[in-house]
């Protein structure tokens, strides 16, 4: 085995993140969701603020997303938490906490239950760090 199959199969493993929700995230570009979701909060923010820019720069993430997902899958830690499941969990049902339950953080899922994502600023913090938070579960969670 060469080393370009070596490190194609370790990446083929390490397939944190979905282009096909990239994708879907995408629709709602505008918004900024799938820059979020692959790991972008700086300018997922700006995205959310300016409407894409305008719309131009969600028209041109259309063609970026193959890198971005390229770039997340190296960037976090795969495990038996999944990145799309609990990105799709924040993005439409964050405030009721699904996602938090999902990734097994229990008192903050009840929390953000009865608080409506303890009131909007838990979920807006979670679309910044849930990747982080992701990869650090999937860490303590591999068998030792």
């Amino acid at each position: 085995m060469n080393a370009t199959t070596l490190s194609q199969g370790i990446l083929a493993s390490n397939d944190t993140h979905s282009k096909v929700i990239g994708y879907v995230l995408w629709l709602f570009g505008f918004t900024g969701s799938h820059r979020f979701y692959y790991g972008k909060p700086v300018s997922g923010t700006i995205w959310f603020f300016t409407f894409g820019l305008l719309g131009i720069g969600w028209l041109i993430d259309l063609f970026l997303i193959p890198g971005m997902d390229r770039k997340a899958d190296r960037r976090f830690v795969a495990g038996p938490i999944n990145y799309s499941v609990a990105w799709i969990l924040q993005t439409f049902f964050g405030v009721l906490g699904l996602h938090r339950f999902y990734m097994r953080k229990w008192l903050t899922g009840l929390l953000y239950l009865v608080t409506g994502g303890l009131f909007l600023i838990g979920w807006i913090y979670d679309f910044w760090t849930l990747n982080q938070q992701i990869s650090e579960r999937n860490v303590g969670l591999r068998p030792s």
